[in-house]
C-alpha cells in the first residue's frame, strides 16, 4: 500500500489551520486555508515558522478535512515545516483533493514529490545557498515538474540571484514550469532583487510575501 492509499484514520501532528490570503505563488491573494504541518529536517538560517518544528496536535485525516472545510474556501496550501515529513501526508494532500479543493504543497525541495496525486499544485522551494541548506535539494525532483507547478527561490544576496540564475538556465525551469525568484525578507531588499531581474532580462515572476506586507510576522496570518 503507497502511502496515498493510507487508511482515512491516518494521523497528522498539525501545528495550525487559518484563513488568510495566500501571499505568494500563482495564487497570491485568493483566500485560501492554509493547514501548516508540525516538524522540518531542514533549518534554513531565515525560517520564519520555527515554532512549527515541534508541537502540534495529533488528527486524523477527516478531522483536518472537516476543519479546512468549516471555512468554506476552494483554495488550501498544505505546508510546514516540510510536510512530507510526515508519511500521512500525501493521503491529506488526495483526501483535500477529493473534497473539492484546489490544493497546494509547499515543500523545501529535499524531499520526492514525483509520487503525489496529480491534482496537487506542487511549489518547490528549491535551497539556496545562502539558506545553509543548498546541499539537501533533491535536483532530480526537478524533472518532474509540470505546467501547473512552480519553483521558488528565496535570495538572501547577489551570490544567491546568480546561483539561481544558473539553476533556472541549467535546468531550463522557465520552459518547463513557474519561477518565482523572492528576497529574503529581512536580508535583500525587494527593489534590489526587482532591479537584478530587469537588468538580465529573467523569465522569471519576482514575487514579495504578500502576508508580510499586511500583517508582519503575526502568526497564523
Amino acid at each position: 500500500m503507497s502511502e496515498a492509499d493510507a487508511p482515512a484514520t491516518a494521523r497528522l501532528k498539525i501545528t495550525e489551520i487559518f484563513h488568510s490570503l495566500q501571499g505568494e505563488a500563482q495564487f497570491a491573494g485568493f483566500p485560501t486555508v492554509f493547514v501548516r504541518l508540525t516538524g522540518c529536517p531542514l533549518r534554513c538560517h531565515y525560517c520564519d515558522t520555527a515554532y512549527a518544528f515541534t508541537g502540534g496536535e495529533w488528527q486524523e485525516i477527516p478531522q483536518v478535512v472537516a476543519r479546512v472545510a468549516a471555512y468554506a474556501t476552494h483554495d488550501v496550501c498544505v505546508t510546514g515545516g516540510e510536510p512530507l515529513a510526515q508519511k500521512a501526508c500525501p493521503a491529506l494532500l488526495t483526501a483535500l483533493c477529493d473534497a473539492g479543493h484546489r490544493v497546494s504543497l509547499e515543500t523545501s525541495g529535499a524531499l520526492p514529490v514525483s509520487a503525489l496525486d496529480p491534482r496537487v499544485i506542487r511549489v518547490f522551494d528549491l535551497k539556496t545557498p545562502g539558506s545553509g541548506e543548498s546541499h539537501r535539494n533533491l535536483y532530480g525532483e526537478l524533472a518532474t515538474l509540470r505546467a501547473v507547478d512552480q519553483v521558488k527561490f528565496v535570495i538572501t544576496s547577489r551570490v544567491d540571484y546568480d546561483w539561481s540564475r544558473a539553476q533556472v538556465a541549467e535546468h531550463g525551469l522557465a520552459q518547463r514550469c513557474g519561477v518565482l525568484f523572492s528576497p529574503s525578507h529581512t536580508e535583500l531588499p525587494a527593489r534590489e532583487l526587482a532591479e537584478w531581474i530587469l537588468a538580465d532580462r529573467l523569465p522569471v515572476r519576482f514575487q514579495v510575501q504578500l502576508h508580510k506586507v499586511l500583517w508582519g510576522d503575526e502568526r497564523g496570518r
